[in-house]
């Protein structure tokens, strides 16, 4: 088996490089599961992998999930599970091990748990196969009120921001990807120039929340995190085709 960072490699060779986000509102497990495997079914071509968020999660449990991932695989895609992971070591290690059983590929992690515990957790990882992608930041419009903070570097003690600290705690713990929405083009272009392709770069909020695909893959990002975008389109498999002839161009 290769590890995450190659995996999503190989298949984004072949098959674009968008990933699903299968963030859905439904509150019935029935519909959530069936919506679920819907959508890997129909759009699973255009893909490279799905990513199922913490809301979608929660209410699934273990066979549903492990229904679902074994599918995608079936599909050809990674999956990867948003938890926005972040708490001592113990419980992270928990969590991932379940997750893992789940047959998630990959997690997302917030860097503020502290490089040493994220540390920890990419070794942890990396150990049987799987990644970890961490955010540096989000694409919703109050991200910069909080990833743009003036932070102390407990290192350097120099003043700096805060998603440039967790950039630097996230390349420097070789993590698999890191999260910088596409609705901050120019930070996802400082981002590649920081990091040198020591990870990829994984940019959410193209379209609904503002961002430019085309604008985001041109900055530097790896690999296009679609949710709405796709799901409330009139047409789903023609706006995902859209999207995967754009990533296989740029």
């Amino acid at each position: 088996m290769t590890g995450f960072r190659k995996r999503m490699e190989q298949v984004s060779s072949e098959k674009g490089r968008i990933i699903l986000a299968n963030d859905l509102d439904d509150t019935n497990v029935d519909g959530l599961e069936k919506k679920t495997i819907s959508n890997i079914k129909r759009l699973g071509k255009y893909l490279c992998a799905v990513k199922l968020n913490f809301h979608v999660m929660l209410p699934l449990g273990e066979q549903s999930l492990s229904k679902i991932n074994q599918l995608a695989h079936r599909e050809g895609l990674q999956t990867i599970a948003d938890m926005k992971l972040n708490d001592i070591g113990n419980t992270n290690m928990i969590a991932i091990k379940r997750l893992w059983k789940c047959g998630f590929d990959a997690v997302i992690a917030n860097p503020i748990m502290g490089p040493e515990n994220l540390k920890e957790l990419v070794k942890t990882a990396h150990s049987d196969e799987h990644g970890v992608i961490t955010l540096v930041h989000m694409s919703h419009p109050g991200a910069k009120s909080g990833y743009g903070l003036s932070v102390r570097d407990p290192a350097t003690k120099k003043m700096q921001k805060l998603h440039d600290l967790f950039l630097k705690w996230s390349y420097s713990s070789n993590v698999d990807g890191i999260v910088v929405g596409a609705t901050v083009p120019s930070i996802i272009s400082h981002t590649r120039k920081a990091v040198r392709g020591r990870c990829d770069i994984y940019s959410p909020g193209v379209g609904t929340q503002g961002g430019d695909a085309r604008k985001s893959l041109q900055a530097g990002s790896r690999y296009l995190i679609v949710g709405r975008t796709i799901l409330n389109s009139k047409n789903q498999t023609l706006e995902a085709e859209k999207l995967q002839h754009l990533s296989l161009e740029s």
